[in-house]
């Protein structure tokens, strides 16, 4: 499988690490008065899809960048690839 990298372009998957869903950029606010439910979800609950999915890639054999990758867990296919720095800041959460 081959992740075109948005900085340094067509990498083959080997290069990288699958840290799971992308989801987890979203960390639950500690101190909220539910934090020790919104952990356990965050933690240990997981959508299994089938199709178009966001997934936390690391280039470790490379530039040591976070990315999120959207790719189809049906065929394999990959459909965009962001670094993980400007997904979290779109959603507001890399300030």
């Amino acid at each position: 499988m081959i992740i075109k990298h948005p900085l340094l372009g067509p990498r083959d998957a080997a290069e990288f690490v699958y840290l799971g869903d992308a989801a987890l950029i979203d960390r639950p606010d500690w101190q909220a008065e539910d934090a020790a439910e919104a952990f356990h979800a965050y933690g240990y609950l997981r959508d299994n899809p089938a199709g178009a999915h966001q997934e936390l890639w690391y280039h470790e054999q490379g530039d040591r960048s976070w990315l999120v990758v959207t790719r189809d867990t049906v065929s394999h296919e990959i459909t965009a690839v962001e670094l993980a720095r400007d997904v979290a800041r779109a959603r507001g959460r890399g300030r």
